[in-house]
């Protein structure tokens, strides 16, 4: 009888537990800083939760995902160089395959419209879809992962956890890597809390220099604490005759959108190197040395960079290095130390 006593004990226990295993609606507070702009994404759609974070945080870092099991969307996206490809020109993946494009940050991707370099995905949810499936980068199959998910015990935890529908399926896939995304904000730099007016943080007289001479000849195009206007320009680069990248016209078909690409943002530019589309140039005084001497005319050039007869932007050699002071003011080390987005 002592037996049997224990063990009508226990059934309540084993049920609790079983239950434990549905669905666990705890949300993760998610805050604009004062100053950003406002989100872009639609956040009541996909409300984020500590269990949906950690499941996409699982998903991003799966090199299983890809078709010889190795890389995973971390692959690309290395935390601590602002989740950029840092020393790669451009991006590569299964056997080694070689793109034709550098690796872009995924910091305050809610806070954007439309990405890639060309504009192809206009949803954070489906954005991911396009290196999934690249057979360049991850060369997925979404029936492959699938099966793998439904295989893993521990996926099959996190996904009951974090959807009420406790279903193992692209949609809620995507739905948790844009939950892990939206949560990758970079808004702790030397800069925000200058701007906040937090903590007393000045900025010292050549960031500050800089930070004029940015205002002047810079922020047009890299406009606002986001430091980027999320449009596309052609900035004057000299095409690489070897891949002719022809940039948003490739999904467009516009003959304006011929070499442009999409402004990116300058945050933490300072650890993102190599820089532009296809990470030709491996230092902040190379980039700013284009923009003074090396922009090439074209029809699609951006007017911006074509006034009153003379090309590109007017920049001292003090200029350039006050500029970089700046730039420099922008490095989030709370956001590339983050243990929530680490591996």
């Amino acid at each position: 009888m002592k037996f049997n006593y224990f063990f009508l004990l226990i059934i309540p226990f084993v049920m609790s537990c079983s239950a434990d295993s549905d669905y666990v609606d705890v949300p993760l507070d998610f805050k604009v800083p004062s100053n950003f702009p406002a989100l872009a994404y639609n956040i009541a759609q996909n409300p984020p939760t500590q269990k949906g974070f950690e499941l996409g945080k699982k998903i991003f870092y799966d090199g299983r995902l890809s078709s010889d099991g190795t890389i995973s969307c971390g692959f690309c996206h290395l935390q601590q160089y602002a989740f950029t490809h840092h020393g790669h020109t451009v991006s590569h993946g299964v056997n080694n395959a070689m793109g034709t494009r550098n690796a872009p940050s995924i910091q305050n991707m809610a806070f954007q419209t439309q990405f890639m370099w060309d504009g192809a995905a206009d949803n954070l949810d489906f954005q991911p879809v396009i290196p999934l499936l690249s057979a360049k980068e991850m060369n997925g199959n979404f029936g492959n992962i699938i099966a793998m998910m439904k295989s893993d015990p521990k996926y099959i935890q996190l996904f009951a956890w974090a959807f009420p529908n406790r279903q193992i399926n692209t949609e809620n896939m995507f739905k948790a890597l844009s939950q892990f995304m939206l949560m990758n904000v970079s808004a702790n730099s030397k800069f925000d809390h200058y701007r906040r007016g937090e903590d007393g943080v000045q900025l010292a007289t050549d960031e500050l220099a800089g930070y004029a001479v940015f205002n002047a000849k810079c922020a047009s195009c890299h406009a606002s604490d986001m430091f980027t206007d999320n449009s596309f320009r052609n900035n004057g680069l000299a095409v690489n005759p070897l891949v002719n990248d022809v940039g948003r016209y490739k999904l467009t078909q516009l003959d304006q959108d011929y070499y442009k690409f999409k402004v990116p943002s300058l945050r933490n530019v300072e650890v993102t190197a190599p820089y532009m589309h296809d990470g030709r140039f491996g230092t902040l005084d190379a980039v700013l040395n284009h923009y003074s001497n090396a922009v090439v005319n074209g029809a699609t050039l951006d007017p911006l960079l074509q006034q009153n007869g003379a090309l590109g932007i007017s920049l001292s050699t003090q200029e350039k290095a006050q500029i970089i002071a700046f730039l420099k003011t922008l490095t989030d080390y709370q956001y590339l130390n983050d243990t929530r987005f680490s591996e």
